[in-house]
């Protein structure tokens, strides 16, 4: 495909420009490579990123080839590979400072893990889990303490999608059947056979030196550099939030998906991760995030939504963007991708800025978007943004 990327590449340009942004890039990408890649400002070519939560997805991926190898079942429970898990309890509520805690009613399965729902939280997110942090002084994932994961429940498993440290769990799993570290495993068995050369749980120095500092938008719209950052040493290969890599590598990672698993899954696991799994249970209404350093209130999606196996789900054609069935998410420093295998095209856009869905960063993804569109052909007649619809 002849891609001409001279929309996407002024877009950027100009979000730096404004002094809107200090550092961005983007790529797209089909099954067959990437397409088009930029990058400005603080961002070059050879820019290292915090992944943060897009680090879920290919956890995920790794998991998933353990089910494919007869490993795993999506079924078993998570008590039964990793017994920690059936020591955690469900934060009810609270008599006066006193946290009330009970046994679960029902068992956490890994397939809840892949799909949110399994009872775990965040506590950026959930109010209930950031005033159990307050009172008692344990650690949060953040910190890089493992302990950070044996935090109570906040809903009982199966009855709720709540995002939180699931992924976390389930990279446990990974290494419990495999023997392996998360970073090993994954350097074997996805980002090694995807090209994926610069991605790792574990920077070296002449990788941390490529990457992007993290900067903090201002009650008055402006930058400084952020107090928040991931902790340089981690007791876990944090499969909630803990790689790091270029742009091109998550490109990378995306076309595989694209492409029939490329080797690393199966058509048929594709196919299936990509399905709806929540049945009966739906997506919440955006809530209030506990910490607005960390996160803005995202808005609600007005469309239909599900959610995959490691992947959020748009269930209707976007006009002008994105299709039917197109996965997507992102990582707290304001990054976002998103692939559409009808339609054969995806795109990563990367920047390293608090606190989550900045409005220009979230301008700029939907114009990034949008001129995707413009190039392949949209799923349908373009007729005006939806409103959210950036996630």
């Amino acid at each position: 495909m002849n891609f001409d990327g001279s929309v996407i590449t002024a877009l950027l340009d100009n979000a730096v420009s404004k002094g809107a942004i200090h550092g961005i890039a983007a790529v797209v990408v089909n099954r067959h490579g990437i397409l088009f890649h930029h990058a400005a400002g603080e961002a070059s070519p050879h820019t290292l990123f915090r992944n943060a939560s897009m680090t879920k997805a290919v956890a995920t991926t790794a998991a998933l080839q353990l089910v494919e190898q007869g490993l795993l079942s999506l079924d078993a429970t998570v008590e039964s590979i990793l017994p920690a898990f059936g020591q955690l309890q469900v934060l009810d509520g609270f008599d006066g400072n006193q946290p009330r805690l009970r046994p679960p009613v029902s068992k956490a399965t890994v397939r809840q893990l892949m799909t949110h729902t399994a009872g775990l939280g965040y506590f950026f997110l959930s109010e209930k889990l950031k005033r159990y942090h307050e009172l008692t002084g344990e650690p949060h994932p953040l910190t890089g303490l493992k302990r950070s994961l044996s935090v109570p429940l906040v809903n009982d498993p199966g009855t709720a999608w709540e995002y939180g440290t699931n992924s976390d769990w389930l990279g446990l799993i990974v290494e419990k059947l495999s023997g392996q570290s998360l970073d090993s495993y994954v350097k074997q068995h996805v980002y090694g056979p995807l090209g994926m050369k610069d991605s790792t749980f574990a920077p070296n120095p002449e990788q941390r030196c490529r990457l992007l500092r993290v900067m903090q938008r201002q009650a008055d719209g402006t930058l400084a550099p952020s107090k928040t950052d991931l902790s340089p040493t981690s007791e876990w290969d944090a499969a909630g939030h803990g790689s790091y890599g270029t742009v091109q590598d998550y490109g990378r990672f995306l076309q595989a998906w694209l492409d029939d698993g490329a080797g690393i899954l199966q058509p048929s696991t594709v196919e299936m991760a990509l399905r709806d799994h929540l049945g009966s249970i739906t997506l919440p209404d955006p809530a209030k995030p506990t910490v607005p350093e960390l996160s803005n209130e995202v808005p609600a999606m007005p469309m239909p939504q599900g959610w995959g196996l490691g992947f959020h789900l748009t269930l209707a054609d976007l006009p002008g963007m994105r299709s039917r069935g197109s996965a997507d998410w992102a990582g707290i420093f304001n990054s976002y991708y998103w692939f559409d295998r009808s339609r054969d095209i995806g795109g990563v856009l990367m920047t390293q800025m608090l606190p989550f869905f900045d409005m220009p960063v979230v301008e700029t993804l939907i114009g990034f978007e949008a001129a995707v569109y413009q190039q392949v052909g949209a799923a349908v007649p373009a007729a005006g943004m939806p409103s959210g619809g950036a996630e």
